[in-house]
């Protein structure tokens, strides 16, 4: 029985052999493997099962011996070719790729039947352990007999069939004592990782499934938990683990021998298209306009929203100073407003873009979850760290949703993180700093679910100075009632809706005979010669997909033609973020000078207010939406350096500043509106009653001219406009002639104006009119007290004989 299997084992040696030598790809391989200084060769099972398709077959049945068998022939192999390359290493290693047919399987369909085969996994890294060292050859020293004693080791995972003692020996045969050369002993790296199975692959309903896989040798760290992995490796059972022996209890593990990463983290592969491409949009005068509008186009409308998550996409430049310090360039945005405005339709977006992304929500999520935990290792009982979703997310982002509905407690944990790029650990007897150098994308919704227009935003937003000042910008959309807009929106959703692929077909009737297998399997039962042709179809569009710069136009998707309507891919805007990203533009002196001179402004109140980009609205009613500190002046920077990455410029040149400043302008103030007072309107409708019984004809008119010529806009806070009363008929005739409507209108804005800075509710006459004086509007004294005595006829302020009061 034992020649038996001894010379089977020769067999398959000698057949793996012959693949490796007589295949030229594989003679290649060999001697890249070599020179790179490695121990793994990578078989395209495929290549092997065109060679010999019995022997594939007993790998992927058999997989224990007959990996014994070709790691042998691959050592043989490469001590023909360089035999000095295989006395350096101690083992070489073979690791399979490609279609493993019914054997590529999930976390969920790996059962029993599958035990001590070889298969190829897809799942998620939920988990990774710390990478430990198992000891594989110990050396021993016996000064008595001056000889070296070499001992090899063995637990359940190898390959071998017996597993060894894991207690190193301490006397030879005669009972000498024996030393141990830890220099010359032979250890491997090894590291436990969970795989989870993939979302949408679990059934509906059901929680989705994991499986312990352990790595070797080369492949540890070769993955991060969040990773979506392809592991192909043996399945195997071990009994448990606090038992030496195996009982009753066991548990399985995925021993892989190669595992692949599917995640976008590996970059893009760039042609010589790709680049001449990038060099031709760069040049282009609406660069910016274009990757905007190629931003999230399934959401209508939000051009300012669109250009900020494509600035926070290309971030801007992190700095290290030589103190030590360090300046982030990564850019934070929050997105706050009412509920069905797209908020978290542009994270699902930033998601599918990004190059590492990783979502969470608010309730989903504390405050370890986002920095940090300290875990108990269930093997050693030692203690060490868990990466939680910003570490993770280190050179990256992380789109926070719900951000609202965090507690206090678990929204101070991420302060560090969004200011130093990193996180700070000291408990449990670890002190540690873990870089989370990653953008925050949070949407929250406002404190009363929707935006109160009659509160401040402050008052809406809800959340601490402290934290929002460390968002780079912060959007208020708000879900205004406009039949324009709504009409547009309706289009634009009618469309994505009616659109259909170029490779989907109308609704027809199925043909009864391949029904069946189209419904379970989505294909359709083809010849093999049909099957190869529609499989060359799908390669060739696929490539053609990947080399696309421009969206084919498409009525439903892009209404009308020209230069203005054009759109990049997602795979070619991927592309074209990923190198900006590596840019490093400077900060020239014109672009500095307008940065330091916008900052200015915003500092100052009067400035901010008077600043004039408001359009028509009232300028009294604009409150800003989040402190201005310094750090809005490396807002400023840091969105005129992602500016200049967006044209691939060297430099950010005024443009790239003006840009900047015109950003966060449009995000930095909000206008309230005022709410008026209901004894005031009970009050007014009274008067109206009474007056219907006993004012005469003559009057009436009188009433309804003043009710018509109001002296500002009811909607302003500190205009004074309450209802005015029959007195005001009476005097209105004697303020038009003493001042005009206009400049009466005029006074009444500077009025209000002073009472909202100095909030107070009386002011000194003299010191109210040198005030206004003094701001060099034309108005003298005369004018003043005549203004103000008709304010005072209007009941819109209280005036004394020395001061005004406001009512």
């Amino acid at each position: 029985m034992e020649a038996t299997v001894d010379q089977t084992l020769v067999d398959s040696e000698r057949d793996y052999l012959e693949f490796l030598d007589e295949t030229e790809e594989y003679k290649d391989r060999i001697n890249s493997l070599i020179t790179r200084d490695a121990t793994r060769l990578i078989i395209n099972i495929n290549d092997l099962r065109r060679e010999n398709p019995d022997r594939c077959k007993r790998l992927l049945t058999n997989s224990s011996s007959e990996l014994i068998a070709c790691q042998k022939a691959l050592k043989k192999c490469i001590q023909n070719v360089n035999p000095d390359y295989a006395k350096q290493k101690y083992d070489f290693f073979i690791g399979f790729e490609g279609s493993f047919g019914s054997k590529h399987v999930t976390p969920r369909t790996l059962t029993s039947k599958l035990l001590g085969h070889m298969v190829c996994l897809e799942g998620i890294v939920t988990k990774a352990s710390l990478i430990r060292p198992k000891i594989v050859c110990s050396v021993h020293y016996c000064p008595a007999t001056k000889k070296c004693i070499e001992r090899r080791y063995a637990d359940l995972t190898s390959l071998e069939a017996y597993p060894s003692s894991g207690v190193y020996p301490t006397k030879d045969e005669s009972g000498n004592l024996l030393e141990t050369e830890y220099g010359l002993s032979v250890y491997q790296d090894h590291q436990t990782l969970t795989v989870q199975e993939m979302p949408e692959t679990a059934p509906a309903g059901q929680l989705p499934r994991s499986v312990d896989v352990l790595l070797d040798h080369d492949l540890v760290d070769a993955v991060q938990p969040g990773d979506r992995v392809q592991v192909v490796g043996q399945y195997r059972c071990l009994p448990g683990k606090k038992s030496g022996y195996t009982s009753a209890n066991f548990r399985t593990v995925l021993i892989a021998n190669n595992i692949q990463s599917l995640s976008k983290d590996s970059g893009p592969s760039f042609s010589d298209k790709d680049i001449s491409m990038m060099r031709l949009i760069a040049k282009r005068t609406d660069v910016v306009s274009l990757l905007t509008r190629s931003v999230a186009p399934s959401i209508h409308g939000h051009d300012h929203i669109k250009k900020a998550i494509l600035l926070l996409l290309l971030g801007g430049v992190e700095r290290q100073l030589t103190n030590g310090s360090r300046i982030r360039g990564d850019i934070n945005l929050l997105l706050m407003g009412d509920p069905s405005v797209a908020k978290s339709q542009f994270l699902r977006f930033v998601l599918h873009v990004a190059h590492r992304a990783i979502a969470t929500t608010g309730r989903g999520s504390s405050g370890v979850g986002l920095t940090a935990a300290v875990t108990t290792d269930m093997e050693t009982g030692e203690r060490h760290l868990e990466a939680g979703a910003m570490v993770l997310a280190d050179r990256g982002i992380v789109c926070i949703d719900e951000f609202d509905k965090m507690s206090d407690i678990d929204r101070t944990a991420i302060h560090e993180v969004m200011e130093q790029g990193r996180v700070t650990i000291a408990k449990a007897g670890i002190q540690a700093k873990l870089n989370a150098r990653c953008s925050v994308l949070a949407a929250a919704n406002p404190v009363y679910g929707n935006y109160d227009q009659y509160k401040t935003p402050m008052e809406n937003i809800g959340l601490q100075d402290s934290l929002l000042s460390r968002f780079d910008l912060l959007f208020i959309i708000l879900d205004k009632a406009d039949p324009e807009t709504d009409r547009a929106i309706a289009e634009h959703v009618l469309r994505m809706h009616r659109y259909r692929g170029p490779r989907e077909q109308e609704g027809e009737a199925l043909p009864l005979q391949n029904m069946a297998r189209l419904l379970s399997t989505g294909t359709d039962p083809l010849s093999a010669a049909a099957q190869d042709e529609a499989d060359e179809d799908d390669s060739g569009t696929r490539q053609r997909d990947e080399d696309q710069v421009y969206e084919p136009h498409n009525d439903l998707l892009q209404p009308g033609r020209g230069r203005g309507s054009d759109k990049l891919t997602i795979k070619f805007l991927q592309k074209y973020i990923h190198v900006a990203r590596q840019l490093k533009p400077q900060l020239t002196q014109e672009a500095a000078s307008i940065l330091a001179e916008k900052y200015c402004d915003l500092r100052s109140q009067e400035g901010a207010i008077s600043d004039g980009r408001f359009g028509g609205a009232d300028q009294s009613r604009m409150r800003r939406t989040q402190p201005i500190t310094a750090r809005s002046l490396e807002t400023l920077i840091r969105l005129a350096t992602a500016h200049a990455k967006a044209r691939m410029s060297k430099t950010v040149t005024k443009k790239d500043a003006e840009a900047a400043v015109q950003l966060l302008s449009f995000v930095l103030f909000k206008e309230v509106l005022e709410k008026r007072r209901k004894r005031d309107r009970s009050a007014a409708e009274d008067g109206e009653s009474e007056d219907e019984d006993e004012v005469t004809e003559e009057s009436r008119p009188a009433k309804r001219k003043v009710t018509k010529t109001p002296a500002v806009d009811s909607d302003d806070p500190y205009a004074f406009v309450d209802e005015p009363g029959p007195a005001t008929a009476v005097t209105q005739p004697t303020t038009s002639g003493a001042l005009s409507s206009d400049r009466l209108r005029q006074l009444s804005t500077l009025v209000s104006r002073l009472f909202q800075e100095r909030r107070v509710e009386q002011l000194p006459i003299g010191e109210l009119t040198s005030a206004i004086i003094q701001q060099g509007t034309g108005f003298n004294q005369a004018e003043i007290r005549a203004g103000l005595e008709a304010m005072h006829a209007e009941n819109r302020v209280m005036l004394t004989p020395d001061d005004v009061w406001l009512i």
